[in-house]
């Protein structure tokens, strides 16, 4: 059996991963499940897998907890999020949280010797100097969930050790794709969430929308797979049924396909080295059709430039464009902010903290602070 702890639980990517569990029950066991303050889901899923520990990063109350799973431990924030990632027993670590929480826990997991299943882009986007490092120290590599890294990781396993020249990373363009920039700067949040392929949760929806999430993408590619900005080209592909590829030397490119559904990487990541069913079906090339490769248009889509203006400048710039971005995006889901202000907000945290360091966590999560503050509208101090 193959013990798992799921961070992020009740999540789409947790759940989706429950899905998998409950497929294979002979194969996994889940010993501890968090969620940040979905209490309801989480009981139900600790009724169902029973696991040796849950928790809530938002805290409970020990009278929320039922008579019939006092056999669970129960903890709540920070020590939830370490108990699981490091003192449960467990093989691999799914970290699914959404934030710069998990970067805590992804060096949490590695270094008690767990194999990290990473669905958290914010880890290699803030600290992926940190991360990659502890992962060779511990000889553990990293095993990428996102459907892009993933299908990256595996034409990469395909490519037989042959070193990549480029890598091709697919975007949706999500629903803003064909609209004209003055449109895209007035969207509202119900416009932004309205994804054509994808379901997901609403701040990873929106940065498709806005393309930032392709950005971090663009930061997470260059540490999974040690590749330089430039030679890391978004392509953008409507069907989203080519999930990303990698070109070699002699021009041959290799590319993984399928239905735009999650439970594929996933179930890669679970059972890596090697391959199970995950209940979903291969693309139907047929009904398909055709697919479509068109330019990201940097103008309506300045995550793009700015990704990779952070990822030149080094230091703590790619954390400062996270936390900015996370907070304009929180505000513009509580329309307070038009959709046009989260790239403003973003750059103007990228040019007032230019220079900052991110040597440790210690480092890092003040430049996160310093971000927040400053796409709040606030002075860095």
């Amino acid at each position: 059996m193959i013990k798992i702890a799921i961070l992020g639980s009740t999540g789409s990517i947790g759940t989706q991963a429950l899905d998998i569990v409950r497929r294979h029950p002979d194969r996994y066991r889940v010993t501890a499940l968090t969620a940040r303050a979905s209490l309801e889901k989480l009981l139900d899923q600790v009724r169902e897998f029973r696991p040796e520990m849950a928790g809530l990063t938002e805290g409970f109350r020990p009278e929320d907890i039922p008579e019939d799973l006092r056999f669970c431990r129960f903890l709540s924030g920070r020590e939830a999020l370490h108990a699981a990632a490091a003192e449960v027993p467990a093989d691999k670590v799914l970290v699914s949280i959404v934030g710069i929480a998990g970067l805590e826990s992804v060096l949490n997991a590695l270094d008690a010797g767990r194999q990290v299943m990473l669905a958290n882009k914010e880890a290699l986007v803030t600290g992926g100097a940190l991360v990659m490092n502890k992962a060779k120290e511990k000889g553990l590599p990293l095993l990428p969930v996102d459907s892009e890294h993933s299908a990256i990781f595996q034409c990469l396993q395909a490519g037989g050790g042959n070193r990549p020249d480029k890598i091709l990373l697919t975007a949706s363009g999500g629903p803003f794709r064909t609209w004209p920039r003055e449109k895209i700067e007035t969207a509202t949040p119900e416009m932004a969430l309205r994804h054509p392929n994808w379901s997901m949760g609403a701040k990873i929806t929106v940065d498709s929308a806005s393309m930032f999430n392709k950005g971090l993408e663009i930061m997470e590619a260059r540490w999974l797979f040690d590749m330089p900005e430039d030679r890391i080209e978004v392509v953008v592909h409507p069907e989203s049924i080519l999930h990303s590829a990698v070109v070699f030397r002699d021009g041959a490119v290799l590319g993984q396909m399928g239905e735009p559904d999650m439970r594929v990487p996933i179930g890669y990541a679970m059972s890596y080295p090697e391959r199970m069913e995950t209940g979903v079906n291969p693309p139907d090339l047929f009904a398909l059709g055709k697919m479509t490769f068109e330019r990201p248009d940097e103008e309506k889509f300045p995550a793009l430039r700015m990704a990779r203006e952070a990822l030149r400048a080094g230091g703590a710039a790619c954390t400062v464009l996270n936390g900015a971005n996370e907070e304009a995006v929180a505000a513009f889901l509580r329309k307070e902010i038009p959709f046009g202000e989260i790239a403003r907000r973003v750059e103007k945290a990228l040019d007032r903290l230019s220079g900052l360091k991110a040597d440790s966590l210690e480092d890092i999560f003040e430049a996160d602070r310093l971000a927040r503050m400053v796409s709040r509208g606030g002075e860095a101090n």
